[in-house]
C-alpha cells in the first residue's frame, strides 16, 4: 500500500498539505487536558484488570482481546464526573490501557520455560523486566514510522479507527456511553464461568463421536462465553477459516490416522484419536501457521522497508514540521536515553538468568552480548512488521505467534552454533540451558512485536482525535511498566491454581483443568526439537504443504473477488492446532457476528448499524473481561485453599452421576447467552 509514495517529492507535498490541515482543524484543542495524574492512575487500573484478564484468557485459549475499546468507554465513564475532562485525557487511558491487551502476548513463549521443567515458578524481577524492556522498546521502534505510516498511508487501522469513533461518540454525550454492556456482559460471564469452573455443576463443553470401522471422527462443542465474544471480535472471515481448520482435522486428519494405525489394546478409539491430534496433527497446525507468518511477513517487506527509509530521512531532517503538538514525538535525544535504559535492563535480566548456569564467565559473557543484540536487532524488524501488520488488519489479527515462531527458530539456530562451538551443546543438561535461554529471549522479541502492534493502532487513534503523539508514547510507556508489574504475580497465581498443560505444579492435580497455553507449548516443542533434533519435521513439513495450498488459494480468492473475500491462513493452523472444544464457540461467535450484521443492514440506516457494532463489540469485551476475571478470582481462591492444605477445588459441589446433566446445562445456558447476546445488539433498533 504504500507503494505509491516512492517519490518523495510527492511526498513531501503532500506531508505538508495534510499537516497544515490538521493544524488547522486541531487548533481548538490547544487548551483541553490531556496527560494528568487522574489519567495516569485509572489508566493504571483499568491495565491491571486487562492484564490479568488477557493473562488468564491466552493462557487458556492462547487468543488475547484488544482492550483499547473497553477502556476507553470505562475512561468515558469515570472522567465524566469531572467537569473538565475531555477527550483528549479519554484517549490517554485507553492508550496506557491498551498496553494490557497486547503486553499480555508475553505468555505466548514464557510459559514454556516451566513446562520444560528449567523454572520453577515464574521469578518476579525477571519476568517483569523482559516485559517492561520489550514493550519499551517497541514504543520506541515504531516512533520514526508513524508519519509514513500513520499519517501519510491509506493503511486502515480497523481498531485504531474503532477506538477515535468511540471517544467521538462519548465525547457528543448522547446518553449511552455503552459501560452497560461490558458490565452486563462481565456479569453473565462472570456467573456462568463460576457455575462451571467454580461449583462445576455445568460443563465447559461436550463432544459427539462418530466410528466408522476404525476411523474417528468428532463433533465439538464448547460453552465459553467469553470465546463466544472473541468470536464476534474476530468476524466471519477468521470464524470461517478455523471452521475449515477444525473439519480438516476433526473430519479429515484424525479419521486417517485412526484409520491407518493400530490401536493399543488397553486404549479406546477416542483415546486414541486425541493421541493422534497430540502428536501428529497439532504439528501439521504448526507448519501451517508458520509458513502463513512467513508468507506474511514477505509479501509486506517492500513496503515496510520503504515506509521505514521515509521515516528515518524524516526524522534526520529535523523538526522543521513538527512545530505543532499534533506532530511533535518523543526527541532524538529522549529515545536514546530511554533506549540505552532499556538495552541495560535487558542486559541486567539476561545476565541474571544465565549466571544461573555452570558456564565460565567469558561463555556468560559472550551469550548476554548475543542474546542482547538478537533481542534488539529481530526486535526492531519485527517492531516494523507488526506495526504495519497492525495498520492492515488490526492488532488482534497480527500474525504475532507466527513471529514468535520464526524469532524461536533464528535464536535457536544461533545458539546452537554457539553451542557446537563451547561444547555446551553435547550435554543434555546443556541443551535444556540453552532451549531455556532461547525462549527467555524470544519473550523479550514477542513483547516488542506485541507493543508495536499496539503504538501505531494508539498513535492512529490520537491523530483522529487530536492528540499529542509524544503524550501518548510516554503513556503507552508507563502502561507497559504497569503491566510488568502485574503479569508475574498473575501468572504465578494462575500456574499454581491450574497448572500448564504438560506442567503440572502437583502431582494430584486434575490434568483436564489444567491452562493449555497452546503458543507456549508450540514455542517450546519447536526450540526443543531443534536442540535436541527430535522435532516432528514430517508433520510439520505436511503443514507447510497444506500452508502453501490455502495461501494460493487465498490469492485467488483476493484475486478474484477483488479482495472481498480471502481465507486467513494462520486463522486455519489455529483451527487445526488449538483444542476443538475451544475453537467452536469461537466460530459460534463469529457466525453470531455475521447475521447481526446482515440483519441490521437490511434496515438500510447506517447510523442503525454502527450502533449494532458498537454494542456488539462492547458486550463482547464484558464477556472476555468477565469470565477472565472470575477465572483470576477463583485462582485466587485455589491457591489460597491448596496452601492451607485443601482441595484443588474448594468451591465444588462434587454432585454424583452429573456429567450428563452437566453438559445439557452447558449447553442450554450458552444458548441463553447467544440470545441474550443478540438481544443486546439488536436494541441499536429501539435506540435509533
Amino acid at each position: 500500500m504504500l507503494k505509491n509514495l516512492k517519490n518523495s517529492q510527492i511526498f513531501d507535498k503532500v506531508e505538508r498539505f495534510s499537516f497544515f490541515k490538521l493544524k488547522e482543524q486541531f487548533m481548538h484543542n490547544e487548551n483541553l487536558k490531556e496527560l494528568t495524574v487522574r489519567g495516569i492512575i485509572l489508566g493504571a487500573l483499568i491495565t491491571v484488570i486487562f492484564t490479568a484478564s488477557n493473562v488468564y484468557l491466552g493462557l487458556k485459549v492462547g487468543v488475547t482481546f484488544a482492550s483499547s475499546i473497553p477502556a476507553a468507554v470505562i475512561s468515558m465513564a469515570v472522567l465524566k464526573f469531572f467537569k473538565d475532562s475531555s477527550i483528549l485525557e479519554n484517549n490517554m487511558v485507553q492508550t496506557q490501557a491498551s498496553s494490557a491487551g497486547t503486553l499480555s502476548s508475553v505468555i505466548f513463549v514464557l510459559p514454556g520455560l516451566l513446562m520444560m521443567g528449567y523454572w520453577q515458578d515464574f521469578p518476579f524481577w525477571q519476568t517483569m523486566l523482559i516485559c517492561a524492556a520489550g514493550g519499551t522498546l517497541g514504543v520506541l521502534f515504531t516512533i520514526p514510522l508513524r508519519r509514513a505510516m500513520v499519517v501519510n498511508s491509506n493503511l486502515p487501522y480497523p481498531e485504531g479507527v474503532a477506538a477515535a469513533e468511540i471517544l467521538k461518540a462519548g465525547n457528543n454525550a448522547d446518553g449511552d456511553s455503552g459501560v452497560k454492556d461490558i458490565a452486563y456482559g462481565g456479569v453473565l460471564a462472570g456467573l456462568v464461568a463460576f457455575l462451571t469452573n467454580g461449583l462445576r455443576v455445568m460443563a465447559d463443553g461436550a463432544s459427539a463421536w462418530i466410528q466408522t470401522g476404525k476411523a474417528a471422527f468428532q463433533l465439538p462443542m464448547g460453552f465459553s462465553l467469553a470465546l463466544l465474544g472473541a468470536g464476534y471480535l474476530i468476524g466471519i472471515v477468521g470464524g470461517i477459516a478455523m471452521l475449515i481448520g477444525v473439519i480438516l482435522t476433526w473430519g479429515v486428519a484424525v479419521p486417517y490416522f485412526t484409520m491407518s494405525e493400530d490401536i493399543a489394546a488397553d486404549a479406546s478409539l477416542i483415546d486414541s484419536a486425541m493421541t493422534v491430534w497430540k502428536t501428529k496433527v497439532r504439528y501439521i497446525g504448526v507448519g501451517t501457521i508458520g509458513i502463513a507468518a512467513i508468507w506474511t511477513l514477505l509479501i509486506l517487506m517492500k513496503p515496510m522497508i520503504e515506509g521505514m527509509v521515509h521515516s528515518f530521512r524524516m526524522l534526520k531532517g529535523g523538526q522543521e514540521a513538527s512545530e505543532h503538538r499534533i506532530d511533535i514525538d518523543l526527541s532524538p535525544k529522549t529515545m536514546i536515553y530511554i533506549l540505552i535504559a532499556t538495552v541495560a535492563l535487558i542486559v541486567i535480566s539476561l545476565h541474571h538468568f544465565i549466571a544461573a548456569a555452570p558456564i565460565s564467565p567469558e561463555l556468560s559473557i559472550l551469550l548476554v552480548v548475543v542474546c542482547t543484540f538478537l533481542a534488539v536487532f529481530i526486535g526492531f524488524f519485527v517492531a516494523a512488521a507488526s506495526g504495519y501488520m497492525a495498520g492492515l488488519v488490526g492488532s488482534s489479527s497480527s500474525p504475532i505467534s507466527g513471529i514468535g515462531i520464526i524469532s524461536v527458530i533464528v535464536i535457536s539456530l544461533v545458539l546452537v552454533s554457539i553451542g557446537n562451538a563451547s561444547g555446551l551443546f553435547e550435554t543434555v543438561d546443556g541443551q535444556k540451558f540453552l532451549t531455556a535461554l532461547t525462549l527467555f529471549t524470544a519473550s523479550i522479541v514477542i513483547t516488542t512485536a506485541c507493543i508495536s502492534n499496539d503504538n501505531l493502532q494508539d498513535l492512529k487513534t490520537g491523530l483522529l482525535v487530536e492528540a499529542t503523539p509524544w503524550r501518548q508514547q510516554v503513556a503507552l510507556i508507563i502502561g507497559c511498566f504497569v503491566g510488568a508489574l502485574v503479569i508475574a504475580p498473575v501468572l504465578e497465581i494462575l500456574y499454581h491454581a491450574y497448572g500448564f498443560s504438560g506442567a503440572l505444579p502437583r502431582p494430584d492435580m486434575d490434568p483436564s483443568q489444567a491452562l493449555s497455553a497452546p503458543q507456549a507449548t508450540l514455542m517450546t516443542a519447536i526450540s526443543q526439537g531443534i536442540f535436541t533434533n527430535k522435532l516432528e519435521w514430517t508433520y510439520i513439513l505436511t503443514g507447510v504443504g497444506l500452508g502453501a495450498v490455502l495461501i494460493t488459494i487465498d490469492a485467488f480468492l483476493k484475486k478474484v473477488s477483488n479482495k472481498v473475500f480471502s481465507l486467513p491462513v494462520i486463522a486455519v493452523g489455529i483451527g487445526i492446532y488449538l483444542p476443538p472444544s475451544i475453537n467452536t464457540p469461537v466460530i459460534v461467535g463469529a457466525f453470531l457476528a455475521w447475521i447481526m450484521a446482515r440483519h441490521i443492514a437490511k434496515l438500510g440506516n447506517k447510523e442503525v448499524s454502527a450502533k449494532a457494532e458498537r454494542f456488539g463489540t462492547l458486550f463482547s469485551a464484558g464477556l472476555i473481561v468477565g469470565e477472565s476475571l472470575m477465572g483470576v478470582i477463583l485462582a485466587f481462591i485455589i491457591a489460597a485453599s491448596v496452601t492451607t492444605g485443601g482441595s484443588e477445588a474448594p468451591l465444588s459441589l462434587n454432585l454424583e452421576n452429573w456429567d450428563t446433566i452437566g453438559e445439557w446445562l452447558g449447553l442450554i445456558v450458552f444458548i441463553v447467552g447467544i440470545v441474550i447476546f443478540a438481544s443486546r445488539v439488536l436494541r441499536a433498533k429501539k435506540s435509533d
